[in-house]
């Protein structure tokens, strides 16, 4: 019998989804040190500039910045270092395959603790382009006006 799961948010790149039309999503583990993992325990974590490079048929977390832990003192991490993502080798083939056929990036989405652990969600993505950036904008202003006009009324 399973037990259900709890899983924290910690941090959510915002600018992906404006960014990107998200195809496919997985849950990937994250490589840290001990003082990366109570700065992400206590929430400092940014993921806005982040990217996922594959390397030596890995995968690598960039530019995610996770904060120093105070208390860790002469022992603490460099807040912008790479981070190999934990995944099984056929996700890891799989997502390089997927990502090379044509115009698909990999990037980190979400990062939350899973059962007190830490995951980071990357997707399979495709860049938008100006004129779609504008048409999601549009949609999202009129179904809040909708949603507004028929408050209204009840």
């Amino acid at each position: 019998m399973k037990t259900l799961a709890s899983k924290k948010i910690i941090a959510q790149n915002r600018k992906a989804l404006r960014d990107y039309f998200l195809l496919e999503t997985i849950e990937a583990g994250l490589s840290l040190l001990g003082s990366e993992i109570k700065s992400i325990r206590a929430g400092r974590v940014q993921l806005r500039e982040s990217y996922v490079i594959p390397k030596n048929d890995e995968l690598w977390l960039r530019n995610a910045h996770i904060a120093r832990y105070p208390m860790a003192a002469e022992r603490n991490h460099d807040p912008l270092r790479p981070r190999k993502l934990l995944l099984h080798r056929r996700e890891i083939q799989k997502l390089l395959r997927k990502s090379s056929e044509g115009g698909l990036t990999i990037i980190p989405t979400k990062i939350y603790l899973k059962n007190g652990r830490a995951k980071v969600e990357v997707a399979l993505a495709r860049g938008r382009r100006r004129h779609d950036k504008r048409e999601v904008i549009a949609r999202r202003e009129s179904e809040r006006s909708m949603r507004k006009h028929l408050g209204r009324r009840h």
